[in-house]
């Protein structure tokens, strides 16, 4: 299930002003088909997306075969890495 947020643009602005926390992220392509989920510290996980132009790292979803490359973004912050796992294992069961 995606995030119930409003996508930004995956640029290094984003990865710039992202909160230093630890983070819940969907990918998604222009269109806002969603690539995948991931977790981390924000800034630097949307680095490294930006850095590879991949989604390899993230729980990909079904429609990411058929999907464009990762072009945006949207997040919910989490209070650790463990809170960061159990939003990820929430969503993935959706």
């Amino acid at each position: 299930m995606s995030l119930r947020k409003q996508w930004r643009d995956l640029d290094r602005s984003t990865a710039r002003s992202a909160p230093d926390r630890y983070a819940l992220y969907e990918v998604g392509d222009a269109d806002g088909t969603t690539l995948g989920f991931g977790t981390g510290v924000l800034p630097d996980a949307l680095r490294e997306v930006l850095a590879y132009g991949t989604v390899d790292d993230l729980q990909a979803t079904p429609a990411a075969n058929d999907a464009g490359d990762p072009a945006q973004v949207r997040w919910e912050l989490a209070n650790s890495k463990s809170h960061a796992e159990q939003l990820l294992d929430e969503h993935i069961a959706d």
